[in-house]
């Protein structure tokens, strides 16, 4: 084997290890940020219900900021498939499965949008309105 072979192919796009490694820290980091949201979410239902605010209102904080963290997570996700897939696994089919996934997940993240802010994504912003 000569020396340019070797050199071409410690630089072909399949053996790249830092790729591996930042996608798997960007899913562990979704995983995470997920887990934290659970957790953050279940306190705020707690203290909303025990300030007196009412269950339907407690459960609405716990929706609105789990969806969030939810989306948060889903961004990740997203994020550490493209570059496994544009970095690593470039076959036709892995490119497929990945437009599939961002479709599905898009739709997901419309549809927590639209649970979380009560609005779809291309509506304005309401500012000071809460979902209810």
């Amino acid at each position: 084997m000569l020396a340019s072979d070797t050199r071409e192919s410690a630089l072909s796009v399949g053996d790249w290890e830092l790729a591996r490694h930042v996608s798997e820290w960007i899913e562990i980091a979704a995983i995470a940020a997920i887990a934290v949201t659970v957790l953050i979410a279940g306190v705020q239902m707690a203290q909303s219900f025990v300030a007196g605010d009412g269950g339907a209102r407690a459960y609405v904080v716990f929706k609105t900021a789990l969806s969030r963290g939810v989306l948060l997570g889903l961004d990740l996700l997203i994020a550490a498939d493209i570059i496994r897939t544009v970095t690593l696994d470039q076959t036709l089919e892995n490119v497929a499965v990945l437009g599939l996934l961002v479709i599905v997940r898009t739709f997901l993240a419309w549809s927590l949008l639209l649970e979380a802010e009560g609005r779809w994504p291309w509506q304005p912003l309401r500012i000071g309105v809460t979902p209810e």
